[in-house]
C-alpha cells in the first residue's frame, strides 16, 4: 500500500511539473500580431490549428477581403446563407447596441468608408453627406431571418471591426478549452483572454497602455491588472487617426453624429468575462465621452473599467477606475 501511495506521488508529482512547461505560439493575423501562452502536459504544438481557425473566421467578418461573409452582404449578394460565427456576431452586437443606448452601432459601416477608416479613400465629408448616412446607418435597420439577413435598406453596411477582433480572441480561447487546455493567455493586437493560472496559483498580469500616438504596442504602460477567467480591451483615440488642416480625426465614429468623436477621452478599457464584449463596449465608452462613460460604468457594475482622460486645463491625465 506504502508503495503504490507513493507511486501515485511520484505521477502527480510529475504531472505537475509537465504542466508547468509553457508553450508559446505567434505571428502575423488580421492585420496584426498574436500571441498565445498555455500550460498543456502533451506540449501541443496547436499554431498551425489557431492560425487556420483565424482565417477562417476573415471569411466571415473581414472587410478586407472581398469574398468574405460580410462583404457579400454588403454588396447585398442574395445568396448569402449565414453561418454560426457571423449569427452569435449580430446577436451580441444586438445585445451591446441596446445596452450602449446606440454607442456601439455596427451599421455605420458607410459613416465609417467616408471618413477613410474603411476600405475607401475618405471624402471630402460635409453635413449634407452625413446627414444623408445617418438616415440608414443604424442596427433598427437590420434583421436576422433564419439563416438570412434582412435590410429594410439595402444601403445599410455592416462593419464589425469594433467587436470582430475580441470575438476571435474568444474562439481561440473556445478552441484551447475544447482541448483540455484550461490555463492559458490569448492576446490579438492588444485584446485578451486569460483563463486558468500560470504555475504557483499566480494570476496573469496584463497591462493597460498610457494613450501615446502611434506609441507600438506594450510601450508605454499605464497600470498593471490580474486577470482570471476574464478579458480585456481598450478602445482609444491614439493609435488610427488622421490630421488634416490642424484638426486630429478618431478612428472612433459617433452613430448619433456621423462624426469622430472630439471630447477628451483618450483610452477606455473594459474587462468583462468574453473578450468580444470587452472590445464593443470600450468602443462604446469611448464614444460616449467621460462624463456618460463613467456614468454608464456605475450604473453597470458587472463592468470593470479603466478611462484616461485628459483635464481640459492643466492638459494631464485623469483616471476613473473601479478595477
Amino acid at each position: 500500500m506504502r508503495k503504490l501511495i507513493l507511486s501515485l506521488f511520484i505521477l502527480t508529482l510529475f504531472a505537475c511539473t509537465q504542466k508547468q512547461k509553457a508553450v508559446r505560439i505567434g505571428g502575423k493575423i488580421q492585420g496584426t500580431y498574436y500571441k498565445v501562452t498555455y500550460y498543456d502536459a502533451q506540449q501541443r504544438n496547436f499554431k498551425d490549428s489557431i492560425e487556420n481557425l483565424l482565417h477562417d473566421f476573415d471569411m466571415t467578418a473581414s472587410l478586407w477581403i472581398k469574398n468574405s461573409l460580410i462583404s457579400r452582404i454588403n454588396r447585398n449578394d442574395t445568396s448569402v446563407v449565414l453561418n454560426e460565427a457571423f449569427i452569435k456576431l449580430f446577436q451580441l452586437s444586438k445585445k451591446i447596441y441596446h445596452l450602449s443606448g446606440g454607442a456601439f452601432d455596427p451599421a455605420i459601416g458607410a459613416i465609417v468608408d467616408v471618413w477613410g477608416f474603411g476600405n475607401y479613400e475618405r471624402q471630402d465629408v460635409n453635413k449634407a453627406m452625413i446627414d444623408s448616412l445617418l438616415e440608414f446607418s443604424h442596427f433598427d435597420l437590420l434583421a436576422i431571418d433564419g439563416n438570412r439577413i434582412v435590410k429594410k435598406d439595402k444601403r445599410t453596411l455592416f462593419d464589425f471591426n469594433a467587436i470582430a477582433q475580441g470575438y476571435s480572441v474568444d474562439l481561440v480561447g473556445a478552441f484551447l478549452k475544447r482541448h483540455g487546455i484550461r490555463d492559458f493567455l490569448i492576446d490579438i493586437g492588444g485584446e485578451l483572454l486569460a483563463s486558468g493560472e500560470k504555475p504557483g496559483h499566480q494570476p496573469w498580469i496584463v497591462g493597460i497602455e498610457k494613450p501615446v500616438d502611434n506609441a507600438a504596442y506594450g510601450d508605454a504602460l499605464q497600470t498593471k491588472v490580474p486577470l482570471h477567467d476574464q478579458a480585456i480591451a481598450t478602445s482609444g483615440s491614439y493609435r488610427k487617426f488622421y490630421e488634416k488642416d490642424g484638426v486630429k480625426y478618431s478612428h472612433t465614429i459617433d452613430p448619433s453624429s456621423g462624426y469622430p468623436v472630439r471630447h477628451n477621452l483618450l483610452s477606455a478599457t473594459v474587462i468583462a468575462d468574453d473578450c468580444a464584449t470587452a472590445d464593443a463596449l470600450a468602443t462604446a465608452l469611448m464614444v460616449m465621452g467621460p462624463d456618460k462613460a463613467e456614468k454608464f460604468s456605475t450604473g453597470h457594475p458587472g463592468f470593470r473599467v479603466y478611462l484616461i482622460a485628459t483635464d481640459s486645463i492643466s492638459g494631464k491625465y485623469t483616471i476613473f477606475s473601479n478595477l
